[in-house]
């Protein structure tokens, strides 16, 4: 199979999960307690008060009804109106997307940037101090709750020290238009200033985990047929670990970067409230607490649509890491 018929019959599908998600996101909300009326109504209101509100909601139909609506409007861009902000739902839930992402990304690139070198490191000198560190590091990340971490790194770090308590004072894409109008690289430091601590606390369990990964992944491949007659070939060591060895360790760590990705976007919620980070996490929290389901439906419709979107990437990443792989 091709790689453009591949990603064509992964996208049909995904369009179905995300049909999946879409439905199952509407059922939640007439099978959560309370009601958007109770929240709108004031305490007082008559019963032909909150009658009037679900006419105007267009609550008082049929529920097949008001699911044809909703995917109706959906599929025009609508997801609805927020009950307690006033504006449209798809306004608030992609304003804050951004942060996320940019969260998401940066704890990614740091988990990358850390693990897989300590994850090679710890396979080619197993048994020794490195492999000892590199293992007791990955434990110790993998065991530390991100809310503590975060907490710590706040008050050793942030509380009198060099980097800030919190906030998201400017959006990379601002920081990149500032370097491409005026050179000027204080957007973007300022930036990365203010998104050490997140990416460090959030990127943590994940480098740890990557670590861990590499390393089972190595010392498998390492002891490999082809591994012993690369080096019986005279092969720099160089090569047969990073060229040979560590790429075809890669489909897993793909897999799980693929999926931590994921998560993520739609699991950075501590991090966000830790780090006053105004990201779709830190809304989708405040949105259940004040029961506005229409931000809430947004919210997790389009996390549920990023999973879909990176692993059918991380599909065809496949291929190019391992030309083994066959499109199926």
């Amino acid at each position: 199979m091709s790689m453009g018929r591949f990603l064509l019959k992964r996208g049909l599908q995904g369009v179905f999960v995300i049909w999946g998600v879409v439905t199952v996101v509407f059922l939640l909300r007439f099978i959560t307690p309370g009601s958007p009326i109770t929240v709108i109504a004031p305490l007082d209101a008559s019963p032909q008060l909150k009658r009037q509100i679900a006419r105007e909601l267009g609550l008082h139909k049929p529920l097949y009804v008001q699911y044809g609506e909703y995917i109706w409007n959906l599929l025009h861009g609508d997801m609805g109106y927020s009950y307690i902000s006033g504006t449209q739902a798809s306004s608030l839930v992609f304003s804050k997307l951004p942060a996320t992402l940019e969260l998401a990304i940066a704890a990614t690139i740091v988990a990358i940037v850390l693990s897989i070198p300590l994850g090679v490191i710890s396979a080619t000198r197993r048994h020794e101090p490195a492999d000892y560190v590199a293992t007791t590091f990955s434990l110790g990340g993998i065991s530390t709750p991100n809310f503590w971490l975060g907490i710590m790194l706040v008050l050793v770090l942030a509380v009198g020290g060099p980097f800030p308590t919190s906030r998201r004072p400017i959006s990379l894409l601002t920081g990149l238009e500032m370097l491409i109008a005026s050179g000027s690289l204080n957007g973007l430091s300022n930036w990365l200033w203010h998104i050490t601590l997140p990416a460090v606390t959030l990127g943590t369990y994940f480098t740890a985990l990557v670590t861990r990964l590499t390393r089972s992944g190595m010392l498998d491949e390492l002891g490999k047929t082809y591994i012993r007659a690369s080096r019986a070939k005279g092969l720099p060591e160089t090569l047969v670990r990073y060229k040979h060895a560590l790429r075809n360790t890669l489909i897993p760590v793909i897999t799980v970067l693929g999926l931590q990705l994921g998560t993520l976007i739609g699991g950075a919620v501590i991090t966000e409230s830790v780090f006053n980070w105004p990201g779709l996490g830190t809304l989708l929290i405040a949105k259940i607490y004040a029961r506005d389901w229409p931000v809430i439906q947004g919210s997790l419709i389009v996390i549920g649509a990023g999973f879909v979107i990176v692993n059918i990437v991380v599909d065809a990443l496949y291929a190019y890491v391992n030309p083994q792989v066959v499109y199926e």
